[in-house]
């Protein structure tokens, strides 16, 4: 007996909205990752993008464990010698809370065009609004 493959045509997507207020970083971006793969799917199959689209509202007040706000650093380089800038969880959260999520998710997906083709169906959002309404989104209680 053949294992069925779903049509990449057939593959059926929903709209998810996450409220990510007092949710902790790490556990909702486990959550959101599975998700946008779409494990969670009996259809799920490793080589296609059977995931669903999900939308963080809130991400400003989102919450991190222990010291990490202080001690969880997150490095760019410019590309030039001594060009390795470095910022704390803290002025992240601060400056562009979006990028805190948005790189959680990003370190647990696939690093190929499969996982960057997945991160581009996660909408985050500072605040409690979002311009998505068109697409019918229903709400998605995460258990953490």
């Amino acid at each position: 007996m053949k294992t069925p493959l779903p049509k990449v045509n057939e593959i059926e997507r929903k709209w998810y909205v996450v409220d990510a207020s007092g949710k902790i970083l790490g556990r909702l971006a486990s959550q959101i990752a599975m998700r946008l793969r779409g494990k969670h799917k009996p259809i799920f199959t490793p080589h296609l993008d059977t995931g669903d689209f999900i939308i963080v509202i809130n991400a400003e007040k989102i919450r991190l464990t222990g010291r990490k706000l202080d001690q969880k650093k997150y490095y760019r380089h410019s590309g030039y010698m001594g060009g390795l800038k470095t910022r704390t969880a803290k002025q992240m959260l601060e400056k562009k809370p979006e990028d805190v999520i948005r790189l959680a998710v990003k370190r647990m997906l696939p690093k190929n065009r499969l996982g960057r083709k997945q991160l581009k169906k996660l909408k985050i959002y500072r605040g409690p609004n979002h311009p998505h309404q068109a697409q019918n989104p229903e709400p998605l209680n995460l258990p953490y």
